[in-house]
């Protein structure tokens, strides 16, 4: 029989996801994190409390003569989308993220910078510390496994929360208050692959996509950046179209579903002598993908590359199911699908066509949805499946997780809002982010739970060009204190 997973609607899928949610597993890096902070903890003599999956919950008593003011929860996420350059040999279970300044910002060399949420645990951490804050007591609610489907909020212990009232440090706009987010799903398909014997006389031959922007697959999807793995596809199958005879072996882009990918490389075989056709397919597609990006991606590479014979390299897909992936891709719909009718110039719903994996006997390709309206999120599901189905493909559809929604009417927004204009002399901007926050979750949690998410100014997370601006952090620390010395 097929497994029931497989066969559920996506509709009963979201219905009943609390029956089938996965128990998040610290990846090393979060336990690192974590012994730290419990160390950090203990070493203040502050009450640590650890859940079954690994969520942190630090106890910090009030500043002397507040102790009766109430219960204020800070919280943000312990992990990190870990994304690299190919060309940058770096172990993120290893090796110290290489940090550089760059006048008002900073950043990494060559990988993510882990900003994303490392700043709103350090500021968290920092508020615990800084003899100057004044505030009532405060619970320092450190998550795991947000950046992999917010599975650490999905199963968080709600019962180990005093406070009713909480800043979310995990927003990435300096000036901006949020108080909303959106809801998000993923689907992966499975694509069975029959590969044949390579024709002679053919040469291997790699097609690299590379120098996109990437970024984040929600607060950046606006942005029409391009998908590395979507324009390999439009090469092969001009390729294909100008009646090139070509084989693929692999195609492999991307590698998080919550990341645009930046590269992806295919390796084809074509006839030795239409390797100069292949170049002109290639020199014609970079010229339209020069047109149609421009200045949004400056650094867009498309180079191929003779490779060695190797018996890996001498099984290509036979031409069925080389059609079937690469029409399957091209067909997956990527970018901003519809925007808000509601609140002006926020994106409802988006796809991102985030990876594809090709092994010996299959090909996996991972999208990821999101939007603020739960119908048109289960309307994108079934559009991806129809798609893929049609290609030949089984489908999964799981991480479902609820959005946030805005209450313009809450006591710790008018509060955060109020803060932000007494200390800045302006009114910061209130809206809604077209992202994941952990918010939506923890509210299942603590139902009267009273939320604001705020940060500094973060750009380009879940890329290898994230960096954080130095001012707006200081900006950021204040306003947290600013908020937390009113309530107490």
């Amino acid at each position: 029989m097929s497994s029931p997973l497989t066969e559920l609607e996506p509709r009963y899928l979201w219905q009943n996801f609390d029956a089938i949610r996965r128990i998040p597993r610290p990846s090393k890096h979060e336990e690192k994190i974590a012994e730290h902070a419990v160390s950090w903890a203990k070493g203040h003599g502050y009450e640590v409390v650890r859940d079954r999956v690994g969520n942190l919950v630090i106890k910090v008593p009030a500043t002397p003569g507040h102790e009766g003011a109430p219960t204020v929860i800070l919280q943000g996420h312990m992990d990190m989308v870990c994304e690299k350059n190919s060309d940058v040999e770096h172990d993120f279970m290893k090796d110290p993220i290489q940090v550089t300044v760059e006048g008002d910002w900073v950043t990494a060399v060559g990988t993510t910078l882990g900003a994303d949420n490392g700043v709103g645990v350090a500021a968290g951490m920092a508020i615990a510390e800084d003899p100057d804050a004044v505030h009532g007591p405060l619970e320092l609610l450190l998550t795991v496994d947000e950046e992999t489907g917010l599975t650490g909020a999905m199963q968080l212990d709600g019962s180990l929360l005093a406070g009713r009232t909480m800043l979310n440090l995990d927003t990435e706009e300096d000036g901006s208050v949020y108080i909303g987010c959106a809801g998000g799903a993923d689907s992966v398909a499975e694509f069975p692959l029959a590969r044949r014997k390579a024709l002679l006389g053919s040469i291997p031959v790699q097609v690299a996509i590379k120098g996109l922007r990437g970024g984040h697959s929600g607060i950046d999807i606006d942005q029409n950046r391009g998908n590395a793995v979507k324009l390999a596809a439009r090469v092969l199958l001009t390729a294909i179209g100008d009646g090139i005879e070509l084989d693929l072996v692999s195609l492999d882009g991307g590698s998080k579903h919550n990341a645009i990918p930046r590269e992806a490389f295919a390796v084809c075989r074509v006839p030795e002598n239409s390797f100069a056709n292949l170049e002109k397919v290639a020199q014609r597609c970079l010229g339209d993908f020069q047109k149609e990006f421009g200045a949004v991606e400056p650094n867009l590479e498309l180079t191929l590359t003779k490779l060695d014979d190797s018996e890996d390299r001498q099984r290509p897909l036979n031409s069925h199911a080389r059609d079937r992936l690469l029409y399957a891709i091209d067909g997956i719909p990527h970018g901003v699908l519809a925007m808000s009718r509601e609140v002006p110039g926020l994106v409802e719903t988006s796809n991102n066509l985030a990876v594809v994996k090709t092994e010996d006997a299959s090909a996996v390709v991972t999208t990821s949805h999101r939007s603020s309206v739960m119908p048109a999120l289960f309307r994108v599901q079934e559009q991806i499946r129809s798609i893929c189905v049609l290609g030949g493909a089984t489908v999964e559809v799981h991480d479902a997780y609820p959005g946030w929604k805005p209450n313009p009417d809450s006591p710790i927004v008018k509060r955060t809002v109020g803060v932000f204009e007494r200390l800045f002399g302006k009114t910061p901007e209130v809206k809604a982010v077209h992202a994941g926050l952990e918010c939506g979750l923890l509210l299942e949690k603590v139902p009267d739970l009273d939320v604001v998410s705020i940060g500094p100014e973060l750009r380009h997370p879940h890329s290898p060009d994230e960096k954080v601006q130095i001012s707006s952090v200081q900006r950021f620390y204040e306003v947290i204190k600013g908020v937390l010395a009113e309530l107490a």
